[in-house]
């Protein structure tokens, strides 16, 4: 089995302060790619030099919809110059969450926009995060996808069927993490059982949201075989076809992963 874990914090508490360690493990577990999210400005040197260090191990840039306030200075011009580096291969996190509210709503909105406009120009993937704000986000990725179109991922799919179905006719791939294994989630199941095979992608999101077998402990990118397993007996499929095909998605969709 190899595996593409679409969506990790290696830089974070938890993960950080062991390295080498966790890249050794998910390595083991057959996981062959790796991409390093940003969620704000402060990490972004560290973000990519790891991805500068390793060789399966990509990075990107963006501000997370929490930190927005304390990035007014972050535009779409900074985002596409350091979008330049040969090992950042997408934009993000960025989007909304409207369920902790960290940061205001308008700010949140507008950094978003900035963020796609950095995809129009660079036509890197946006890496979406939306939480309880479903309907603000379809509305504003169709807005900005009709002044050019651009790729993108929404993370950590957690959302409505409705959702998913106007993000897939918006050509958006979907990230399927380890909450899809939690018994109270029966929806996400019933929706990551339909999506299409060539639109799917599996991630971590670690050191958060490790799945069953390992809920409690910190997540790490080997446990994104669990999700693959459980995924692939949810929709019916040999686990090694749905490692094969999630991660051929990976590298179509993060396309400067195969330069």
């Amino acid at each position: 089995m190899k595996l593409a874990d679409s969506h990790c914090h290696l830089n974070y508490k938890g993960l950080g302060e062991r390295q080498d360690e966790i890249l050794a493990n998910a390595r083991g577990a057959g996981v062959v790619a790796m991409l390093n999210i940003a969620t704000r400005e402060s990490e972004w040197d560290a973000v990519v030099g790891t991805a500068e260090r390793e060789r399966d191990v990509w990075a990107t840039v963006g501000i997370h919809p929490h930190e927005a306030d304390k990035h007014p200075d972050i535009d779409t011009a900074k985002l596409v110059e350091r979008a330049g580096h040969p090992r950042v291969v997408g934009i993000g996190e960025s989007g909304l969450d409207y369920y902790y509210e960290h940061s205001d709503r308008e700010r949140q909105k507008s950094s978003f926009r900035s963020h796609l406009a950095a995809c129009r120009e660079t036509q890197l993937p946006i890496v979406v995060h939306t939480r309880d704000a479903e309907e603000d986000t379809a509305e504003i990725l169709s807005d900005e996808m009709g002044k050019g179109a651009f790729p993108g991922v929404i993370h950590c799919f957690t959302a409505s069927a409705d959702f998913a179905r106007k993000a897939l006719d918006l050509g958006m791939y979907i990230s399927i993490s380890g909450i899809v294994t939690f018994k109270n989630a029966r929806d996400l199941q019933e929706t990551a059982a339909t999506l299409p095979i060539d639109r799917l992608l599996i991630e971590t999101d670690a050191p958060f949201l490790a799945p069953v077998p390992h809920r409690g402990k910190t997540g790490e990118p080997a446990f994104v075989a669990d999700t693959c397993r459980f995924l692939a007996e949810l929709r019916g499929e040999d686990p090694d076809m749905l490692a094969e095909r999630t991660r051929e998605n990976f590298h179509r969709l993060f396309a400067k992963t195969t330069a």
